[in-house]
């Protein structure tokens, strides 16, 4: 009998008032359940605590979600960041190395925002910290309503021959944007997917890779299911999680 598949969702550290805590955003569970139509289990990052194959060997599938915070720089030999910047070392020591991990175990993984740039750094590439670059808006004012936020903000192209591609993607395609850092230089053995008009890295894919593995720096999950090309990622990413649970019952 087939069984919802198991799909991690990467929390986030955080204290509220004397408490520390996992936190993670509806949106990212909703899209899970609604557009991948699998039951999320959310994954604190508690990297001393929390074994990789045993994470690995429990879920169908991983999404790694974005987040307020950056990934510390000397993860990827960048200069100390500014005063200030929100970060969470104990998610950069737990994803950068899930990430590698699930794809060689095939493990299907999907990365958002954050988790598009630990993709990137998981193998080796490096991050602009702060992009400054005209033409493009890729960080929206944050006082503005939470939908205009996440509204579509600008173009990006569609690189032929790829995942996104064979996912129905058109050549060129609106998403929206809410970032302040991206990627600098690619990671080894990631495929460039997309890229907006200042020539900004967007979506990566891993080559070779065993199962669905794909990071976007854009967040499809933001009301999925009335975005058809949003939705169309999430709906790939749950086929794959769906045949590997079905791969799993079988072996048990």
């Amino acid at each position: 009998m087939a069984r919802l598949p198991i799909i991690g969702v990467t929390a986030c550290s955080y204290t509220v008032g004397p408490h520390a805590v996992q936190l993670n955003d509806d949106k990212n569970a909703r899209a899970v359940i609604t557009a991948a139509q699998g039951l999320p289990w959310i994954l604190p990052m508690f990297p001393e605590l929390l074994n990789i194959p045993d994470i690995l060997d429990a879920v169908d599938g991983l999404l790694f979600t974005g987040s307020p915070s950056n990934i510390e720089p000397h993860h990827y030999d960048g200069p100390p960041c500014p005063p200030g910047t929100q970060l969470d070392a104990a998610r950069d020591h737990l994803t950068l190395r899930l990430w590698p991990a699930a794809v060689e175990a095939g493990v299907p993984v999907l990365g958002v925002c954050r988790g598009f740039q630990e993709m990137n750094v998981a193998y080796g590439g490096t991050l602009v910290q702060q992009l400054h670059q005209p033409g493009v808006e890729h960080e929206p004012p944050s006082n503005e309503p939470i939908e205009n936020q996440y509204a579509p903000a600008h173009q990006l192209t569609v690189r032929p021959g790829g995942l996104l591609e064979g996912l129905g993607f058109p050549e060129v395609i609106e998403v929206n944007s809410v970032h302040g850092q991206g990627i600098e230089r690619v990671g080894n053995g990631l495929r460039i997917e997309a890229v907006a008009r200042d020539g900004l890295v967007e979506a990566l894919s891993v080559q070779g890779s065993r199962s669905f593995a794909l990071g976007v720096q854009w967040h499809p999950e933001w009301q999925v299911m009335f975005y058809p090309h949003y939705l169309a990622i999430f709906k790939a990413f749950g086929m794959a999680c769906q045949a590997r649970a079905a791969q799993r019952l079988r072996r048990s």
